[in-house]
Parts: C-alpha cells; sequence; structure tokens
C-alpha cells in the first residue's frame, strides 16, 4: 500500500466493545490504520505544508495545522478554546459570531476521565456513546457528570472541578500502558459533593436550567495495541522528515513503533506526507 497526499488528524470510532478504530484521511483518501497494525509503515513529510481551514501553503504550522493568519483570525483558534471560562461571545467580542453560535451557545458535558492520571474535560457530543474527545486523549475510562447550558458555563464547572482535581493528559504517562482501573462513579459522587456550594450558586445566578446532573454509566475503552513502548522517544516529523518502522499500537492521536519511537500524528495536521505499508 501506497498513498500520498494531505494529512489530517486520525477519525475515530468505537465498536460495541468499546475498541477504537482509526482512519487516517490522507488527501482524499481515508486509511483503516487500524488494519495496518504489525505491518512495517514508512513516513516521508515532503516539507509542504497547508492550513487546514484555508488550504493555503504555509511554511509553518499553528494549533496543530492552522497558518498565522487564521490562527489569529478564527474563532476555534481563540485562547477560550484551551479556556473556556474565558469565552466572550456574550460580551460581543466573538472573532465569528455565526460559528460561537453553532459552538459555543449549545450544550457542553463535563466529565471525568481515566487517561493514567485523571482528569476533568469538556466535550459537545456523548449523547450517541463514547465521544471522540476522549478517544481523542487516550481515555481507557470515562463517565459523564454534568450537562451544561454552554460553553462558558462548562469553563466555569470546570473550574470549580480543577481545585480539587486536574485537567491535562499526560501523553507519556498515557503511551506508557493500560492504565488500572478507577471507579469512576465513586470518584464522580466525591467531586459532586466537593463542588456543590459552587455548583449551587452558579444555578442561583444562571438559572436552574444552566446544570443539570447527568446519570451516565462508566465507558470501557480500548485501544489497538499490541505492545506499548518501554521508553518513549517522540518523534519530530520537522527534524526527522522520514521515518519507518513496526506499527505497534495506535492510542489518543499516537502511533506506537516497535523502536519505543512514537509521533503524535494530529500534530502535522496540513503536511504533505507519502505513506507505504507492508509486511515487515
Amino acid at each position: 500500500m501506497e498513498v500520498s497526499g494531505i494529512v489530517r488528524k486520525m477519525h475515530t470510532r468505537a465498536d460495541e466493545n468499546g475498541l477504537v478504530n482509526y482512519q487516517l484521511p490522507v488527501g482524499d483518501q481515508l486509511i483503516d490504520m487500524s488494519a495496518l497494525l504489525d505491518k512495517q509503515i514508512t513516513v516521508s513529510f515532503s516539507g509542504d505544508i497547508h492550513c487546514v481551514h484555508c488550504a493555503k501553503k504555509t511554511k509553518k504550522s499553528f494549533n496543530q495545522g492552522y497558518c498565522y493568519r487564521c490562527l489569529i483570525t478564527l474563532a476555534q483558534c481563540d485562547s477560550c478554546i484551551i479556556k473556556p471560562e474565558k469565552c466572550h461571545y456574550n460580551e460581543g467580542t466573538c472573532r465569528e459570531p455565526s460559528w460561537g453560535e453553532e459552538h459555543c451557545l449549545s450544550d457542553h458535558f463535563v466529565y471525568l476521565a481515566n487517561t493514567g492520571n485523571l482528569k476533568v474535560g469538556i466535550t459537545r457530543h456523548v449523547t450517541d456513546g463514547i465521544s471522540s474527545r476522549w478517544m481523542d486523549q487516550g481515555a481507557s475510562q470515562a463517565v459523564v457528570m454534568l450537562r451544561v447550558k454552554d460553553r462558558l458555563t462548562s469553563g466555569k464547572v470546570e473550574m470549580l472541578c480543577k481545585a480539587h482535581i486536574g485537567d491535562k493528559t499526560n501523553w507519556r504517562t498515557m503511551l506508557k500502558g493500560q492504565p488500572d482501573q478507577q471507579d469512576l462513579l465513586a470518584l464522580k459522587q466525591s467531586l459532586m459533593e466537593k463542588i456543590a456550594p459552587g455548583l449551587d450558586e452558579l444555578i442561583q445566578h444562571e438559572g436552574l436550567q444552566a446544570v443539570s446532573e447527568i446519570d451516565s454509566k462508566v465507558h470501557q475503552i480500548s485501544y489497538p495495541v499490541t505492545e506499548y513502548p518501554s521508553k518513549i522517544t517522540s518523534i519530530n516529523a520537522d527534524k526527522t522528515p522520514e521515518f519507518s518502522g513496526v506499527l505497534n499500537g495506535i492510542k489518543g492521536q499516537y502511533w506506537m513503533l516497535d523502536d519505543n519511537r512514537v509521533i503524535n500524528i494530529r500534530k502535522y495536521s496540513g503536511y504533505q506526507i507519502n505513506l507505504t505499508a507492508a509486511n515487515p
């Protein structure tokens, strides 16, 4: 197999057993990366980079695939995307009000996840099963805590939770192996008790419909991995534009090779690549 084209972040979908399947967009093709497990893959980056939004050629990629102009003009690249408590749509200063109306003024969900360390986070999509956000973060377990009315409110709730639990994924820990199981329902209940005073105050200010607890099951998620790296070395495609190895696994948006090297393929969205795969 050999394909060439502009690469994007991998698409994810979990089956009925919670096993994640990965498809890699390369040009106009979707490559079944899960089927390439245990294959010898060779990847070469041409050096050409195209913005994932406007498609213009750029010398440098920002924020996982954007050119500088899009970085400073698009609402989806604003700092409030990383820090939702700073959402400023209601202040009338959103870079793209129509984008904000679609993406920020809709229900969001606050969740707990086990990514090797316990973390809190927010997502917009969980109603039909396992959130793509959980899979992108390499979570092995996740449970929804709360439904909130919009992105700003989700950020305020997340801030309440962050006084007791972190909101970051340690990618090295995530790639070291399958983490120990956590009793997420018990941890959820404990956290809800800790943030109850802050939630009550938020509801008094925002209204009864602003926040509601969700009675959700714990989702179990697994990944196509035959062997985890014993010692992790990260591949920087800007410095190492060609690499090869047997694909031992995929977790989050990372590929794991048989020589303990890993690469965050999402980081190189918009890059022109050539990918080949064959039996080792």
